[in-house]
C-alpha cells in the first residue's frame, strides 16, 4: 500500500512537471511569433524612412541646367561696307564663356535685313583668352581663306570683332591668331601683329 502510495505520487510530479516545461515552451514560441512581425515591422519602416531621406539628399538629375541670357551689342557692316551698325541682341552662354559666346554670334550673322556678315560662316573659333586687358581671339583657317578679300570688308570684319568684345568687361584690345600663330596681316592688308584697340569712329548709331 505505501509502494502504490508513493508511486502515485511520483507520477503526479512528473505530469506537473511535464505540464509546467510545457506551458513554459508554448509561452515562449508565442513570445517569439508576436515579436517577430514587430521587427520585421520596424525593419521596414527604417528602410523607408531612409528611403526617403536618401532621396531628398540627391539633387534632381533630371532637371536641365538652365542656360542664362546675357545682353552684348553685336557689330555688323552697313549695306556700303563703310559703316559698323549695332545689333543689342541677347546671348546665351551656356557652358562657354561670353567673349565666345560673343564671336560665335557674329559668325551666325545678323538678324536684321539691313545689315551684313563680317565674318565667313565657315569660320570657327578655337580658344579665346583675355589676359590683361588683352582677348587672343584664335580662329581656324577658314577665317583666311573662306573671306572674301578687299580693304573695306576687312576692314569691317576686324573691327565687327573687336568693336563688339571691346563693350564686354575686362576687354581693351584684340589679338587676332590663325591655329595659334599671329600673323603680319590675318587678311592681307591691316598689321595684326599687334592687338587691335576698338575704332568706335566706323560705328554708325
Amino acid at each position: 500500500m505505501l509502494k502504490r502510495s508513493l508511486s502515485w505520487k511520483i507520477a503526479i510530479g512528473f505530469f506537473i512537471l511535464a505540464l509546467t516545461v510545457l506551458l513554459t515552451l508554448t509561452g515562449c514560441n508565442n513570445l517569439g511569433t508576436t515579436e517577430q512581425p514587430e521587427n520585421q515591422t520596424k525593419t521596414a519602416d527604417t528602410s523607408d524612412k531612409d528611403g526617403r531621406e536618401n532621396s531628398a539628399s540627391k539633387p534632381d538629375i533630371s532637371a536641365e541646367p538652365k542656360d542664362t541670357m546675357e545682353k552684348a551689342t553685336l557689330y555688323f557692316a552697313d549695306k556700303d561696307a563703310m559703316y559698323l551698325v549695332p545689333e543689342e541682341r541677347e546671348v546665351t552662354a551656356g557652358n562657354k564663356k561670353l567673349e565666345e559666346a560673343v564671336v560665335n554670334e557674329l559668325i551666325k550673322g545678323p538678324r536684321k535685313s539691313d545689315v551684313f556678315q563680317t565674318v565667313p560662316k565657315e569660320a570657327k573659333l578655337i580658344s579665346l583668352e583675355v589676359v590683361d586687358g588683352i582677348a587672343y581671339v584664335n580662329f581656324n583657317q577658314e577665317f583666311q581663306t573662306k573671306h572674301w578679300g578687299g580693304s573695306a570688308g576687312e576692314a569691317m570684319t576686324l573691327y565687327s570683332i573687336t568693336n563688339s568684345l571691346a563693350k564686354l568687361p575686362g576687354i581693351e584690345k584684340v589679338q587676332f591668331l590663325i591655329e595659334g600663330k599671329k600673323e603680319d596681316a590675318v587678311l592681307g592688308h591691316a598689321d595684326t601683329t599687334e592687338p587691335l584697340a576698338p575704332n568706335w569712329s566706323m560705328v554708325k548709331e
